[in-house]
């Protein structure tokens, strides 16, 4: 074994899918919980599982004594982050590098390089990957600010350096909200990341979001599994992603795919990561930030590929060479899109929380169901509101389309609102059915 034993410290879906590939390789598995998730059905397929502290994700899954004196008690090996809370913390994954274990993800070096939007850019630019126009760290006097968007070109975005999920990002098209703006997001960044830094960035109109799975291991191996559209977002958050990216030049994303992967074999990158690329209306892709965890969109990669990326990161990260757990070609097989149910008012897109008074996903070929939840638990206050990833595999892009439609529809939730309206409303779409998608469409449906 790899590893003796590897301890999940997260929830939900992703904390039942890693589990799922420590039981299929062998590897003893180690979950933990909150008061809030007593009872998740993922915590009966761990080998173990610990209560971590109250609701409150202070108290429980962002404690980190806590957390490390489980991870002490329970004498796991390996920890896995999953995503979200400590899987792209530096100093988290350094303090479980420094007791002697092994964070199954990145080095906190390369952490801690791309969690800062800025030191990211300079660093995949000097490699020899475009990226879009931009400024440095906001800090000159009115003028300075207002010279740098001019520079760039308007209109630019206000991004903070650190953190993601959109919150402090701001459109601005003209001199006289700039100033504004930049303040706003400066006091969010600051309140959200505790970092009050931010830049510009040039902001596209109607982008393509377009990303690339990679994996790499400590010998310095780096392959890629294809990439994924991930256009269809509200407020900066994903809905739906696909794999292949449709209607793309094949031999331009061909490139684009092997370009990254020769940078991050320069760069001596070691586990797994996706580096997300805006595609413009005139065809060129710029570097946008690279994730370096898994994503929550993994499983539509995994449906076209055949792959357990899950499984793969672990063996990487315990020192298996990618020529001995890779087959010498993985090819891309069909079509996948997965569709993010929400419990969510699928009008105002307000959360919302209770019982499951009911909760029986679809069951037919082709499709797969991620969920960290079963009938009778209740959604609530205290975390993402994300209940499943519905995932429809299928010959083509438009078998898919209809396979995930019929499954979401099929979809029984009650106790609930849920924004599977507002998915199958995007799905039947003329512009997502002819493949013309952006990062606004949503916007203008």
């Amino acid at each position: 074994m790899p590893f003796k034993k590897v301890i999940v410290i997260n929830r939900g879906e992703i904390a039942a899918r890693i589990i799922k590939s420590l039981n299929a390789i062998g590897i003893p598995s180690v979950a933990i919980y909150s008061e809030a998730d007593a009872g998740a059905p993922y915590l009966d397929e761990a080998g173990e599982s610990y209560l971590v502290g109250g609701p409150r994700v202070q108290d429980s899954y962002l404690n980190q004594d806590a957390l490390l004196a489980i991870i002490r008690k329970t004498g796991a090996d390996a920890v896995h982050p999953g995503y979200g809370f400590f899987a792209e913390n530096p100093v988290f994954a350094s303090r479980i590098e420094s007791m002697g274990l092994c964070f199954i993800g990145p080095s906190a070096r390369w952490i801690e390089d791309m969690s800062y939007k800025d030191r990211a850019r300079e660093l995949i630019s000097r490699n020899g990957l475009p990226i879009m126009a931009g400024s440095r760290i906001l800090d000159g006097t009115s003028a300075d600010l207002i010279a740098e968007a001019h520079r760039i070109g308007f209109p630019v975005l206000v991004k903070p350096v650190a953190g993601g999920g959109g919150i402090g990002m701001f459109v601005v098209q003209d001199d006289e909200t700039l100033l504004e703006k930049v303040e706003t997001a400066r006091t969010r960044a600051s309140r959200s990341f505790a970092n009050a830094d931010v830049y510009l960035e040039k902001y596209l109109e109607q982008p393509r979001h377009i990303e690339f799975q990679i994996l790499a291991d400590k010998s310095g191996q780096v392959r890629h599994f294809f990439e994924r559209d991930c256009s269809i977002q509200r407020r900066y958050q994903k809905l739906i992603e696909e794999s292949p990216a449709p209607f793309v030049n094949r031999e331009q994303i061909s490139a684009v795919a092997e370009n990254i992967c020769n940078v991050l074999i320069n760069m001596g990158y070691d586990n797994i990561g996706t580096m997300e690329m805006l595609k413009g209306q005139d065809d060129t892709f710029n570097f946008l930030e690279m994730n370096t965890r898994l994503q929550v969109e993994h499983g539509v990669t995994e449906a076209v590929t055949g792959v357990d990326l899950v499984a793969l990161q672990i063996l990487s990260a315990a020192g298996r060479r990618l020529n001995e757990i890779l087959p010498e070609t993985v090819s891309c097989k069909g079509h996948a899109i997965e569709a993010r149910v929400y419990a969510e008012d699928p009008d105002r897109f307000l959360p919302s929380i209770g019982r499951l008074t009911v909760f029986r996903p679809p069951r037919s070929d082709g499709i797969r169901v991620d969920t960290g939840f079963k009938e009778g638990l209740s959604v609530t206050p205290f975390y993402d509101p994300l209940v499943a990833k519905v995932i429809a595999h299928g010959e083509s892009r438009d078998q898919a389309r209809k396979s995930l439609v019929d499954a979401l529809s099929h979809f029984d939730i009650e106790g609930i609102k849920t924004n599977i309206p507002a998915l199958i409303k995007v799905l039947n779409h003329q512009d997502f059915i002819e493949g013309k998608v952006h990062t606004r469409l949503l916007d203008q449906i």
